[in-house]
């Protein structure tokens, strides 16, 4: 018997028994889905491109890529630095990027960082074909850019809705890491709606996450799902083999595009005030009572839309004509594409009460940014508080002095430093106007109102720095 059980395992393996066995159906699962990753892979690379840039050689390295440590200067330092790398003879630079065709006539959307100050812009397309390039349009605050070529009946790529993206569901990438055409990485999507991502608050920050491996070169090529359908455009990493990428989701880049094509640019909506999540803020949720979700009013810019309209610093917006609000991506999503001029209807928590707020939204202007003034002049304490504050009564003499503008309030004459002031940013000059959403316009009213306010809990201040509004939380413990 042994020996009749050793030989049918001997015929068994030469393959001449005329049975075999039969594959189970976690390999036939696991083949499945090897398929589906290899058509997925046949059905998207078609829509992608490799875009060859000719650049200078200095604005390049100070506009960067991903990882680049110029991306963590301000943008006014790195347009400072462009502009002195201008005045100096520069050798030509070459960079790759990725792109994907968006219309069977040559329109390819891809990343505004890829061909930014391009001189040259080639196009090389899967099946071999090279095309000369143009900038049909960028958009500095989403990373989008548009550009065309001349072809016809190219394959275009279908965009999915990205707003249907599930965390955890498939995210395969394709482009041209490191110069390595058409290369195929997968994982999933870690995670939608991260913001703050790029230290710029001006960028149009909401993206998705993904540990789908991303490198440079992949910039501007697509993230797609299990589907063949672009949710992504790939943008940047963070950091270096960290398996972090971020990608623009698609039905932003599909809304900047298609603006780019028909105008050649994308006018943005903006409201000009500075925003944070309630969510984010549990000291300020602590304070204001009554509300759960929403968007806080830091401040309130210089000759922005918001400052013509009754909107206030540390009120919560919730909804946009009717339309519920919760993050700061979402009020920017809904303000973005609203008409220029157009009345807009707020929905706005203030102060233990619901009221409505209309705001008529300008053009995003980069130069509507305001700017804080920095007084270091002294001044003869009137009201010395256990916040690190030194207040007076807002004279004339002193509005002139510390160029501020006269509005009731009382005026920040001295700031001690390492106080609770000074962790807040609070300098001389600095009108307040508001103590917990109580106004004071001197120095007994703000005495008073400081007697039921706990820094322990948190102090809310409102405050006039220049022609700005804004708010600012006081509390004790903070570092």
């Amino acid at each position: 018997m042994k020996n009749c059980k050793t030989l049918l395992f001997a015929l068994a393996l030469a393959g001449t028994l005329p049975f075999t066995v039969a594959a189970s159906p976690a390999i036939d699962l696991a083949k499945q889905l090897n398929q589906a990753f290899i058509e997925v892979a046949d059905k998207v690379s078609p829509s992608v491109v490799v875009i060859n840039v000719t650049q200078k050689a200095g604005i390049a390295a100070v506009d960067g890529g991903e990882g680049s440590p110029w991306d963590m200067l301000p943008r006014e330092f790195r347009r400072r630095f462009r502009q002195q790398l201008e005045e100096q003879p520069q050798k030509k630079q070459h960079g790759q990027g990725s792109g994907i065709i968006l219309t069977k006539d040559g329109y390819i959307l891809t990343n505004r960082h890829v061909v930014e100050n391009a001189e040259k812009i080639e196009v090389r397309l899967k099946d071999g074909r090279h095309f000369a390039a143009t900038v049909r349009g960028t958009d500095p605050q989403s990373d989008v850019a548009v550009i065309k070529i001349d072809a016809h009946d190219l394959p275009a790529a279908r965009l999915a809705d990205s707003a249907q993206t599930r965390v955890g569901e498939f995210a395969i990438a394709i482009g041209a890491p490191f110069a390595l055409d058409y290369s195929v990485t997968f994982g999933h999507v870690s995670a939608k709606g991260r913001s703050g991502v790029i230290y710029d608050p001006s960028m149009d920050q909401d993206f998705i996450q993904t540990d789908a491996n991303i490198n440079p070169g992949n910039s501007g090529g697509p993230l797609v799902n299990i589907n063949g359908e672009v949710i992504g455009i790939n943008t940047l990493i963070r950091g270096g083999n960290t398996g972090i990428g971020f990608a623009i989701p698609s039905n932003l880049a599909r809304e900047v595009a298609e603006k780019l094509m028909t105008d050649g640019k994308f006018t943005r909506a903006w409201l000009g005030i500075g925003i944070r999540g309630l969510r984010e803020d549990a000291t300020f949720g602590d304070l204001v009572k009554g509300v759960d979700d929403g968007v806080i009013v830091q401040s309130i810019m210089p000759d922005g839309p918001a400052a013509k309209s009754d909107l206030k610093p540390t009120d919560v917006i919730t909804a946009v004509d009717g339309k519920p609000v919760s993050t700061v991506q979402q009020l920017r999503g809904e303000i973005r594409n609203k008409k220029i001029g157009a009345p807009v209807s707020l929905d706005v928590f203030r102060q233990g009460r619901k009221i409505k707020v209309t705001v008529k939204p300008g053009a995003w202007n980069e130069s509507g940014e305001a700017g804080e003034e920095n007084h270091s002049t002294a001044a003869v304490p009137d009201e010395t508080t256990g916040l690190g504050l030194t207040v007076q009564a807002l004279t004339h003499d002193l509005a002139e002095q510390f160029q501020a503008v006269m509005t009731p309030g009382v005026i920040v004459t001295g700031v001690e430093r390492g106080s609770l002031a000074a962790r807040a940013g609070i300098k001389p000059g600095d009108i307040i106007t508001e103590v917990n959403q109580r106004p004071v316009t001197n120095p007994r009213e703000f005495r008073a109102a400081l007697k039921t306010a706990d820094a322990k809990k948190g102090i809310i201040l409102n405050l006039v720095s220049g022609k700005t509004s804004r708010f600012e939380i006081l509390k004790d413990g903070d570092e």
